[in-house]
């Protein structure tokens, strides 16, 4: 499987924008820009996109983590912050709320810390990943 993305990019970089169009057409020609990636400006920025495509990766390997031990979540919410510290991006956070009934929190935290390392996209970042995992009732 392979999926694509392009991006588009005029002008210099404080002043020129640009967009990015995924496979998918989800993003399509979603803008980004200086403003939208170092101030507040509209649009996306790759360091959102790498958050984006964290969460839910991680999501989704964790509900088949979770499914293949025999329980069914009724819910799981993840936020993944990432980090751009002087031109690197050096972290990705991850904050799991769960919710999966008859799982004890041993086996919870068991499976949502195999899920982190494990996810395709954990694989594929080469920074510091942190989980904050909480099973909810």
């Amino acid at each position: 499987m392979k999926r694509n993305a392009t991006a588009v990019w005029n002008g210099n970089i404080k002043e020129g924008n640009g967009n990015i169009t995924t496979q998918s057409t989800t993003l399509n020609k979603t803008q980004y820009s200086f403003n939208s990636r170092f101030a507040e400006g509209v649009g996306t920025n790759p360091e959102e996109l790498m958050a984006a495509a964290h969460a839910g990766c991680f999501t989704m390997k964790l509900s088949l983590d979770l499914t293949t031990a025999g329980f069914t979540p009724d819910m799981l919410e993840t936020t993944a912050t990432i980090t751009l510290d002087n031109g690197v991006i050096t972290n990705s956070d991850l904050v799991l709320k769960a919710k999966v009934p008859g799982i004890s929190e041993e086996q919870f935290q068991q499976i949502a810390a195999g899920a982190k390392a494990e996810c395709p996209v954990s694989k594929a970042y080469n920074l510091e990943i942190s989980l904050q995992a909480t099973l909810q009732a």
